[in-house]
């Protein structure tokens, strides 16, 4: 079996609760998503999209996503898409790093394998462990009487996971953090992201005034590996590292060097499926826990998290992430749905979606035959 061609889409994300915030004045409304297609020489064909989280969050944007599959998709004509490794070979002989850019790729790969194989993801990933697992939703910064109403808003609708997004400011981070921990009950969790916002100083007297706050976990609160792990020392909160862990070299620095206890696993980030399964694989073997997600996107991100979750073991998630409940467009019929808090891993083989293709128009470009 052979990849006879692979489509690039352009596909835009609205956010549904109007502008999503975060440290450093970073503000989202609109962001460009990638969706790949790959089609083999029988007719069968696999999806996979990546949505970098605008121009200002990880190395990586929409623009630098498709310049490099204008260079990757040429390369993978005439790969066998079935053989993971190969494809995988083939992109990083094509193309050093950029591995969100890879991503789609190797995603729209495992969805058709799946459909070839008869199987769905989640059982070629290891089997499903669980079909349904607990989803968080972000809380978009912003002053801790607005970010409290947002949680309660959510908790109606049955979630009980949050990540608050923290600011600049240290002492208004504690407010904001203290607030809504006093106004959930012992059923929730409570994450505080900075995405990298704090310093090292600041991010001492925050982490001072959370220390005693039930059920709160502390996030990437620094931009470097360094100043997390100093911080490490300052603190008992448990904490999630997530933009420095990009790899197996950096998970295993966070955990040996930083304490780490949690991870989120964006599977962008790190290059598709193939790397996330090492990397989840890794990371309960390490004893972590992980939160399931990725940078941003619809559907398809959402499939692809749905059956990393699913092929879990159930006491290594800490939770998931639904991308395409956090937009307002979807390619799939808003599949898969989540329901009361909880997300549900698709059953049919490949990715278990269903795209249309009529939502999408014509192509950015296209690479091997076009009849």
């Amino acid at each position: 079996m052979k990849i006879r061609r692979i489509d690039v889409y352009h596909f835009d994300l609205t956010y549904t609760h109007g502008v999503y915030i975060m440290s450093g004045g970073r503000e989202i409304t609109v962001l460009p998503s990638t969706l790949v297609r790959v089609l083999s020489d029988d007719g069968q064909e696999g999806w996979g999209e990546v949505c970098p989280l605008g121009t200002t969050y990880l190395p990586g944007h929409a623009g630098g996503a498709r310049a490099a599959l204008e260079l990757l998709a040429p390369a993978l004509i005439g790969v066998d898409p079935t053989n993971l490794a190969a494809v995988n070979d083939r992109m990083d002989a094509t193309l050093m790093g950029h591995e969100y850019a890879k991503s789609p790729i190797d995603v729209a790969c495992w969805d058709l394998t799946g459909k070839i194989w008869g199987a769905s993801v989640a059982e070629m990933l290891g089997g499903v462990r669980q079909e349904r697992f607990p989803l968080y939703f972000a809380v978009p910064l912003g002053s801790p009487e607005a970010m409290s109403e947002y949680v309660q808003a959510r908790r109606a609708e049955g979630i009980h996971r949050f990540q608050l997004k923290l600011g600049n400011d240290p002492v208004l981070n504690g407010l904001r953090s203290r607030q809504v921990v006093a106004e959930t009950g012992a059923e929730d969790i409570v994450v505080g992201d900075a995405n990298c916002g704090l310093r090292l100083n600041d991010a001492i007297i925050a982490a001072r005034a959370m220390e005693d706050l039930p059920r709160f976990y502390l996030e990437q609160p620094c931009p470097t590996m360094e100043e997390c792990i100093e911080l490490r020392k300052h603190t008992t909160l448990p904490m999630v590292y997530d933009e420095v862990v990009h790899d197996v070299q950096t998970l295993l620095r966070a955990v040996h060097e930083g304490g780490a206890g949690a991870f989120n696993l964006k599977v962008s980030k790190v290059g598709g499926l193939t790397k996330a399964k090492l990397m989840r694989d890794l990371g309960q073997e390490l004893g972590l826990q992980i939160t399931v997600e990725d940078t941003w996107g619809g559907d398809v991100v959402s499939a692809a998290s749905a059956h990393i979750a699913a092929s879990t073991k159930a006491q290594s998630l800490l939770s998931v992430s639904f991308m395409n409940d956090w937009v307002n467009e979807h390619v799939a019929g808003y599949q898969p749905r989540s329901q009361n808090g909880f997300g549900h891993v698709p059953t049919t083989p490949g990715l278990g979606i269903e795209i249309d293709r009529g939502a999408l128009g014509k192509p950015l470009f296209t690479a091997g035959n076009q009849d």
